[in-house]
């Protein structure tokens, strides 16, 4: 007798669930980095020169005003800069109690002493500004240099003079730039401030910035901090409020006790780089 067998094979493939919307992955949602405590680095720009306080109150300037933006309260706060601070100064006086301040943030504005001085070397700014920035970035400080505009646009000089500071500052300028390159920080560039060379934006001995110009360059500073993860709760404003507009005889007065003879030490100090600008034009025409 022969026994047929049916043999019926079953699908076993399971069911697929019907396509259908698919809800997106969650991010982590990062919170902005809170600032406590801001150190200012620098020359009498860092100090505040150009805007005042009230009733003969000091200097206020960019320091106070990145401060206020951040939330930083009075005791974190800390500004060791000094007026004709060349880069070397702030390596050798400023960074230690810097240090000592455990800074999250260090604003630096320094080098435009060294372009006026007969022992300009670009190297050694670039060696000494290496150091700041290590020093800093190794206590866990975010360091934010600048790198500067061409000042003989906004101070009046004759034209071989104004060369001659023109190929300082772009010298000064490259050193800064091989250096915040290599050591991956973010460097304030003044010259693309909108309104840089403005006139409103300078004191009246157009070596400093006016109140706006400080009110630009904090507002310059808290961009590339709010860039890198840092809260800024109260944004700067450009209106000017709070400071001091010199007056005429302020003006006058500032020129004679301070402005001419700065300018007369410098410039004995710049002319004979000043000289080989010259010499060296004459023989090109």
């Amino acid at each position: 007798m022969v026994v047929t067998v049916t043999v019926m094979s079953v699908d076993v493939t399971p069911e697929l669930p019907e396509p259908g919307p698919r809800r997106p992955a969650q991010l982590a949602v990062v919170p902005p980095l809170a600032a406590r405590r801001l150190v200012v680095l620098g020359d009498s720009t860092a100090v505040g020169l150009g805007d005042p306080l009230p009733r003969r109150g000091g200097w206020r300037g960019v320091g106070p005003l990145v401060a206020a933006a951040l939330g930083v309260e009075a005791g974190g706060y800390l500004n060791p800069s000094f007026a004709g601070a060349r880069m070397r100064c702030v390596l050798t006086q400023q960074v230690p109690a810097a240090l000592a301040h455990r800074p999250d943030v260090a604003l630096l504005v320094a080098g435009m002493n060294d372009t006026l001085r007969p022992d300009f070397d670009a190297a050694r700014i670039a060696a000494d500004l290496t150091e700041v920035i290590r020093r800093l970035k190794d206590a866990g400080t975010t360091v934010l240099p600048v790198r500067f505009h061409d000042h003989s646009k906004v101070f009046r000089l004759p034209a071989s003079l104004k060369r001659a500071l023109s190929a300082r500052v772009a010298e000064l300028n490259a050193a800064i730039d091989e250096v915040v390159a290599r050591e991956g920080v973010a460097c304030l560039d003044l010259a693309r401030l909108p309104g840089a060379y403005d006139l409103t934006s300078w004191s009246v001995d157009r070596l400093h910035p006016s109140e706006l110009g400080h009110r630009m360059l904090a507002s310059g500073f808290t961009a590339l901090l709010a860039d890198a993860g840092f809260a800024v709760p109260e944004p700067v404003s450009l209106t000017c409020s709070g400071g001091v507009e010199p007056s005429a005889t302020g003006h006058v007065g500032w020129l004679v006790l301070k402005g001419i003879p700065w300018l007369w030490r410098r410039g004995r100090e710049f002319l004979p780089y000043a000289a080989v600008i010259m010499w060296k034009s004459f023989r090109t025409r």
